[in-house]
């Protein structure tokens, strides 16, 4: 069984190796993941089941928020296309029923030589002071705390501009997106929105807003969808250049049909209220703006002693432990980790995330009862898929199975799209509840709104 020296943090502990024993009040190793996204609700879900039930470790997982979404689906709840509280998890009751602790909260500092984090204050939304700052010591620390995009320092962007990397974020520009289809209905007013990266969230939202906006023409105005302006700028010589130039010439293709306005090859040099600055003094005018490009990860841990890569990543071997650590492991969006013969990092995705998880749900408890260290990762490329809401849907196969890496789209690449989300709530709740969460979410479409309406 691993060992871990007992609870002496001063600095002349002895660290005796890639060791864990349950400190003196501790009957069991502590796991503490920080981040609830899909590789951290996962793990926790998973080793809860697994060691947190039969009190072979206590397992706590950390997060700011309140409930879990699916962050491949934050398009759709800022568009107001999809039911955000019929997709929530919530973290205290998905705790409870999977024997693991939840705790809400954010890291703010992490002591590596008494393994030990602090959670820095907690407040409620008017600046009400909820909890202090508060002390966790952990055995096993897991880092999942995600990523969200990255402004690169563009001036007036974090004043002037909506991002959609939480729940929270997808929520506050639907309710500006609502203002302004109210604004356009009553008033005649064009809805004019421009959107920063052609990633797959730039290009997902700007599908999902022009069929918002379709539906919105069915409750009074069918001439609303011409008063639409949707504008996607990109750096790159091309859209979704992370995928095949097939797929993004497809996607562009479709997008124009849509009537979004899609500029390639553009530096955008600040955003104002009015809109953005292109490189040579041109103007893009939007009333709602969405920066959706770059990815940095979401924590800033600089004084925490752990390497990071220039997204503020942390650098981590094959095994996924965080570079010179044997105890503080990082996966996910958070973590940066160069298969061996490759020349990037693996892509910040949800079917990396997962399959990460996946892996230390195997061999982390070997971990704790032998010592046997997490043998290396290998990715399994199944393909990359682009859905542009109910219109079209685009991607490649995998480099597994009979088509490698064939091209897909049409209905074939919708259902293979909407299998992946369902494949992630069967990971979180098992067959039975994924299925009458399915069943419930066909009920209430027949009876609801097809849209966010109020």
């Amino acid at each position: 069984m691993l060992q871990r020296p007992k609870a002496d943090h001063s600095a002349q502990a002895v660290d005796t190796g890639p060791s864990v024993k349950p400190s003196a009040r501790e009957q069991s190793p502590h796991i503490v993941i920080v981040g609830g996204g899909v590789a951290g609700l996962i793990l926790a879900t998973r080793l809860g089941d697994s060691l947190g039930r039969r009190g072979r470790a206590r397992v706590s997982l950390i997060d700011r928020s309140w409930i879990h979404v699916w962050k491949p689906m934050l398009h759709t709840f800022a568009a107001g296309t999809w039911n955000i509280h019929q997709q929530q998890v919530q973290y205290l009751a998905h705790a409870r029923a999977h024997h693991f602790d939840y705790v809400p909260g954010q890291v703010d500092s992490i002591d590596r030589t008494a393994r030990r984090i602090r959670l820095a204050p907690l407040k409620a939304g008017n600046e009400e002071l909820v909890a202090r700052g508060r002390d966790l010591d952990y055995d096993v620390l897991v880092l999942a705390f995600g990523s969200r995009a990255n402004d690169f320092g563009t001036s007036g962007v974090a004043e002037h501009c909506h991002f959609i990397d939480s729940q929270d974020q997808a929520d506050a520009f639907n309710t500006r997106l609502r203002a302004q289809v109210v604004r356009s209905l009553a008033e005649g007013d064009n809805i004019d929105i421009a959107i920063v990266g052609g990633g797959a969230t730039g290009v997902e939202l700007a599908a999902e807003l022009s069929r918002m906006v379709e539906l919105a023409s069915g409750y009074g105005n069918t001439d609303i969808r011409q008063r639409l302006r949707v504008t996607l700028l990109e750096a790159a010589p091309r859209i979704l250049g992370a995928f095949p130039e097939k797929v993004s010439t497809s996607v562009e293709s479709q997008l124009r049909e849509l009537g979004v306005d899609v500029r390639t090859g553009v530096k955008v040099m600040a955003a104002d209220p009015g809109g953005y600055l292109l490189e040579g003094g041109e103007r893009v005018p939007a009333a709602l703006k969405v920066w959706a490009a770059g990815i940095r990860a979401s924590c800033s841990f600089h004084e925490s002693g752990l390497e990071l890569n220039r997204a503020g990543q942390v650098v981590v071997g094959p095994n996924f432990m965080a570079k010179g650590e044997q105890h503080i492991f990082a996966l996910g969006d958070c973590a940066s980790l160069v298969p061996k013969g490759a020349e990037r990092p693996l892509p910040a995705t949800a079917q990396v995330a997962s399959q990460q998880a996946l892996h230390l749900i195997r061999h982390l408890p070997v971990l704790l009862r032998k010592g046997t260290p997490v043998p290396p990762f290998n990715f399994r490329d199944f393909g990359a898929l682009v859905a542009l809401s109910e219109y079209n849907a685009f991607g490649t196969l995998g480099r597994f199975g009979f088509f490698k890496g064939g091209f897909i789209k049409g209905r074939f690449a919708q259902f293979s799209h909407a299998v992946l989300y369902r494949r992630h709530q069967l990971s979180l709740h098992g067959p039975f509840r994924a299925t009458l969460l399915w069943l419930a979410e066909r009920i209430n479409a027949l009876v609801q709104p097809s849209i966010r309406i109020s």
